[in-house]
């Protein structure tokens, strides 16, 4: 089966409409999600060093985080620029900040790629689980080390390796083997693509960031039952939902099925669903 070819502008044109499109899902889960995600939020603005006062930049921040958490730590005094590329999610976004009264987070609409702002203007920097889908990681880190303020950190979160990931490996796994997409081309982005040993600390270090480091951190995912993951999958999961839209309806429901009964072992005793799942944390600082 042939390779893709991998064309960057027609990529993000397609993560654009992905995102907007499965927006109305992740305004159903967000409180679902977020009781297993809310620690990593919590740990990049504290890797970030992110104090009282301090103007902050979260990039690719989806449902609005880590940026409803960094407002509340820089207080009243303090301000929060939002970024994202798609319209839908970061109206969630403002959502959440006007019912929590965070009133100095600013949102942008913006492609995380083309920040368009002035150089040495942010304390800090942070993105949770957005870098893998850059097309082009490296200009883009390197212009993020450009707008903090010298002494600045960035702090992110990505995936760990697929076998660490079971809320992610197992869908697609079953998706791989029956419907056998065609391979993506291999410099396209993907949710594990800085997943390996020292991929990630590496990128920052070649961005000119310093002092870099890497945690693990696990994250929890709990839902009522195996059926509620599974309608979990369809609301937000716009990758599956697009690679069997062409399946009939019959063929649908015997891969959710499938899907289903993959990951029947994270079941537990009462009924319940509870999945770990491994994420990497890396910070750098620019240079003073």
């Amino acid at each position: 089966m042939s390779t893709q070819s991998f064309d960057s502008v027609q990529y993000k044109a397609g993560q654009r409409r992905e995102w907007d499109t499965v927006a109305e899902g992740w305004h159903k889960w967000w409180k679902t999600f977020e009781q297993g995600a809310q620690h990593v939020s919590d740990r990049l603005v504290a890797l970030a060093a992110i104090d009282p006062g301090h103007q902050v930049l979260d990039i690719a921040t989806g449902i609005g985080e880590p940026a409803l958490t960094a407002a509340r730590r820089v207080g009243a005094n303090g301000r929060v620029m939002a970024t994202d590329q798609s319209s839908g999610m970061l109206d969630i976004a403002r959502e959440r900040a006007d019912d929590l009264g965070l009133d100095h987070v600013d949102f942008k609409l913006v492609d995380a790629e083309s920040l368009a702002f002035d150089g040495n203007t942010f304390d800090a920097a942070v993105c949770r689980w957005g870098l893998m889908f850059m097309p082009d990681l490296g200009p883009t880190l390197k212009d993020i080390r450009q707008l903090l303020k010298p002494g600045g950190r960035f702090a992110a979160a990505v995936w760990s390796t697929p076998d660490k990931v079971p809320a992610l490996r197992i869908p697609m796994g079953v998706i791989r083997e029956l419907l056998q997409p065609p391979p993506p081309p291999p410099e396209a982005p993907s949710l594990f693509k800085l997943s390996p040993p020292g991929v990630i600390e590496e990128a920052f270090t070649e961005a000119g960031f310093t002092d870099v480091n890497s945690e693990k951190l696990m994250v929890d995912f709990g839902f009522s039952t195996v059926e509620d993951y599974i309608t979990f999958l369809q609301d937000v999961a716009a990758v599956i939902t697009i690679l069997m839209a062409n399946e009939p309806a019959e063929r649908q429901r015997e891969i959710w099925q499938a899907i289903a009964e993959a990951v029947g072992g994270f079941v537990t005793d009462d009924g319940a669903f509870q999945m770990s799942n491994e994420t990497i944390l890396v910070v750098g600082r620019r240079p003073a």
